[in-house]
């Protein structure tokens, strides 16, 4: 059974699910401030909702943990529909403000975004009010080199993004893609997170939840398993990459799904550094691997998202 959780008054999170990362509301009073916008098909949904929970206060800010598609795809609609400033990690600012592809993953990955500019830099050790609270912002590179967590002493709550969930953390690009230690960031970050007090985590993805002690040894067993077995880090990053697509596109044929796996760079590159495998040869086992974790069914040469 999962313990209940109490937020802080003036905080409010919207659960958004895996294709689009939770939004987290901080009424900051005379205002509010959005940590996270979701991802860019979603994009009019985050609007509405936001409307519908800021009621008459307006939203003047917005600051984005990293800078994957699923955090930052509705910045751009934000800032039409509230006229909020937005912040960025300083790791990602200048990538931002060039609108660079693929250092954002989009190209890389075959995800999408709406080109945005940012108005400020928060880099690791800075610290901000929101909600009424005093936020700190730590690194926690892994999942993304330039990532940040949020963390409030006070109430001991973190917003963790995507560097810890209650049964993991996200991908490991950098070890995927060849351009850096994500294995080992990843842990040093864990291990950093682990010296916090805290009694709240707000992931990413799923709901905020108070195993704390739990979720760090499944995080650290995750690490292990990778160390173990570096392929493990590849296989994962494309089950997680393919069942994205297919949960923004509802649906794919099989043949598509060859198409994506021979021309998207992420999976060109995971294959050949750690997989080796013909791309009938991957395509016939992420199918399998989507049907087995009952994220797709199959209709003759049609996936189908569940």
């Amino acid at each position: 059974m999962t313990a209940p959780v109490r937020l802080p008054d003036g905080l409010r999170v919207f659960e958004r699910g895996w294709l689009s990362a939770n939004n987290i509301l901080l009424d900051d009073g005379d205002g509010a401030t959005l940590i996270d916008s979701g991802y860019l098909s979603h994009a009019g949904q985050t609007v509405a909702l936001l409307r519908a929970g800021l009621g008459d206060k307006p939203l003047t800010r917005l600051i984005n943990t990293h800078s994957h598609s699923d955090h930052i795809g509705g910045n751009a609609a934000l800032r039409r529909a509230f006229g909020c400033e937005i912040t960025v990690p300083a790791g990602m600012f200048d990538a931002v403000q060039r609108w660079d592809e693929e250092a954002l993953l989009l190209s890389v990955a075959a995800q999408h975004g709406e080109r945005f500019s940012a108005d400020h830099a928060l880099a690791a050790g800075e610290s901000f009010v929101a909600g009424g609270l005093q936020w700190q912002a730590l690194a926690a590179p892994g999942h993304d080199m330039d990532a940040l967590v949020f963390h409030n002493p006070e109430h001991r709550v973190l917003i963790s993004g995507d560097a810890l969930w209650r049964d993991g953390f996200g991908i490991l690009f950098a070890d995927v893609l060849g351009s850096g230690d994500g294995l080992g960031e990843a842990r040093r970050t864990l291990e950093a997170i682990a010296r916090l007090p805290v009694e709240v985590v707000i992931p990413g993805h799923g709901s905020p939840f108070v195993e704390f002690d739990d979720a760090l040894e499944r995080a650290f067993g995750r690490i292990r398993a990778f160390e173990q077995d570096g392929a493990r880090i590849a296989r994962n990053a494309m089950r997680a990459c393919v069942t994205f697509t297919l949960l923004e596109r509802r649906a794919m044929t099989v043949d598509e799904l060859a198409g994506q796996l021979a021309e998207v760079p992420l999976y060109r590159i995971a294959n050949t550094r750690f997989l080796g495998l013909s791309v009938d040869a991957l395509t016939i086992w992420l199918v399998d691997e989507l049907l087995r974790a009952g994220v797709a069914r199959r209709e003759g040469e049609r996936l189908l998202a569940r």
